[in-house]
């Protein structure tokens, strides 16, 4: 809500202040107000003031790029049920794109941890000054007991049975968890239009991941490729990957493979990357923050698993599907398997035939 600045006389005051906390109005950044005493203008600092009905949401979320993008299901869900409401996000520094382009976003605070766990008293320093309307801890850690919080949803911490984002969801008494979200900016899709051309269908592969034991071949990924190229006239793939060199290296063999790709690795920042994402035709990637971006960006996307638990950590979005190895490792994910639920995901996500009126 917008706040006014007032002009008005020095002996109104201390009225105009005992009026303002009977109303329980919000004090926040300062500024300067001008008091008129007589002919003279006066400058003085008083506190920025906000209307009662500007809520403050505290949202605790994770460090990890996917659990992060996981999240955004709730903060989206929350961003419609109070539209009034101001939102602080607290979160690892790999997450703190995630969040960029959040809407009614007040403070985005990247946590970097210390040894002894003292980046927890350092961001309990940060957020102790204000009185939260609702507190969201998804690290189920003790942060928000300290906090003055008039309302406050702790997510019980352990592994449990079932998808990731109905853990999440179970934080707010949402029994339907809703869909994680990608929000980008008109830059960020400008400038994905610059790297990712709508001449013909674009198929984005994410052949990286942040351990080894979750990386499929590069041979498989240039041959799942091309069985799915030789159906698309015109396709073209668009390998992404984060920054670093070992990102860099991961995908390397595949884009040596693969000549006429776009290489979109570490080119992006995290919203760059979802509105590029959204402008592929399939994604196919290894269990990563990647793979969770771009079924949260609502591009069709086909989640590679192995020692990883599908059920748990599938991608989550209107049109997405995991497919499992056969075994316990990445050896044991056949391209023809892999190339099956591809064919199958693209039928789905196909739209309906406009049938002609007779």
């Amino acid at each position: 809500m917008q706040a006014r600045f007032v002009l008005f006389l020095k002996k109104d005051v201390f009225r105009i202040g005992r009026d303002l906390a009977r109303a329980r109005v919000r004090q926040t950044k300062v500024f300067s107000v001008l008091f008129l005493q007589k002919k003279n203008i006066l400058a003085a600092h008083a506190t920025l003031l906000y209307a009662a009905g500007a809520m403050r949401i505290l949202f605790l979320t994770a460090t990890r790029l996917g659990d992060a993008v996981l999240s955004t299901g709730l903060l989206d869900h929350l961003l419609h049920e109070h539209p009034e409401a101001l939102f602080t996000v607290a979160c690892g520094p790999i997450a703190a794109g995630v969040f960029e382009r959040m809407p009614r976003l007040e403070r985005r605070i990247v946590v970097e941890k210390r040894r002894f766990d003292l980046h927890w008293p350092a961001l309990w320093a940060r957020l102790a000054g204000t009185r939260w309307d609702l507190a969201v801890d998804l690290r189920g850690s003790a942060l928000t007991l300290l906090l003055r919080a008039r309302a406050r949803a702790i997510m019980r911490g352990g592994r449990r049975e079932g998808p990731r984002i109905s853990h999440l969801a179970g934080a707010l008494g949402l029994r339907t968890p809703p869909l994680p979200v990608a929000w980008t900016a008109p830059a960020d899709r400008a400038r994905a239009a610059r790297l990712v051309p709508e001449d013909g269908p674009v198929i984005g592969l994410g052949p990286t991941a942040n351990w080894a034991g979750k990386i499929w071949a590069p041979e498989r990924f240039v041959a799942l490729y091309e069985a799915l190229a030789a159906e698309m006239p015109g396709a073209r793939a668009a390998v992404f990957g984060g920054p670093g060199e070992a990102e860099r290296a991961l995908a390397a063999p595949v884009l040596a493979s693969l000549p006429g790709a776009i290489d979109l690795v570490g080119q992006c920042s995290v919203p760059e990357a979802a509105a590029c994402l959204a402008r592929c035709r399939l994604f196919v990637g290894n269990d990563s923050g990647l793979m969770h971006l771009a079924a949260a960006a609502r591009v069709p996307t086909l989640g590679l698993f192995g020692p990883t638990s599908a059920e748990e950590y599938g991608p989550a979005g209107p049109h997405a599907a995991a497919v499992v190895a056969e075994g316990r490792t990445m050896e044991d994910l056949p391209v023809r398997a892999a190339l099956r639920a591809a064919t199958l995901l693209l039928e789905r996500a196909a739209p309906a035939p406009v049938l002609p009126n007779v």
